[in-house]
């Protein structure tokens, strides 16, 4: 698909993103989902980027470095457009923005419940790392209200 536009995010696509979020089913109760851009875009907001098509926003990218590891967080693709390389072009994006910046690796998880996305990730160079993710709450976010 040589017609998508890959660009930085701005606040203005913040409810189309959080809408391909739910769509693509990358929300979770825990997590606040405009909390999220909120926190993103006070930390290296160059590197979160979208992805449109005759101006429709199909896709999402938001990428993270604190200095040892870059990260990526909440790739996401609108469905009807899978499969046809957007995915592939925002993470190339992505990681042109961290080693632009220094960064070294880049690492991202993948939900055990989402498994078949291994394989993308695996047909763009990425490798399984024998590593165990852990985590602890630290705040908790208030629920993120869907408006109809």
């Amino acid at each position: 698909m040589s017609d998508i536009n890959i660009r930085q995010f701005q606040r203005t696509d913040s409810q189309q993103v959080i809408d391909l979020w739910f769509t693509c089913g990358l929300v979770r109760s825990w997590n606040n989902p405009q909390s999220d851009i909120e926190r993103k875009m006070a930390e290296h907001p160059e590197l979160f980027f979208v992805a449109e098509l005759d101006g429709q926003l199909i896709g999402s990218c938001m990428a993270g470095y604190e200095g040892h590891r870059g990260w990526i967080y909440y790739l996401a693709v609108h469905p009807q457009f899978q499969r046809r390389g957007v995915a592939a072009q925002l993470m190339q994006r992505a990681e042109t923005g961290l080693a632009a910046i220094g960064c070294p690796k880049v690492e991202l998880m993948i939900r055990s419940t989402n498994l078949p996305v291994v394989e993308f990730y695996e047909t763009i160079g990425y490798v399984q790392e024998p590593v165990v993710v852990m985590s602890k709450r630290l705040i908790e976010d208030v629920p993120y209200e869907r408006s109809a």
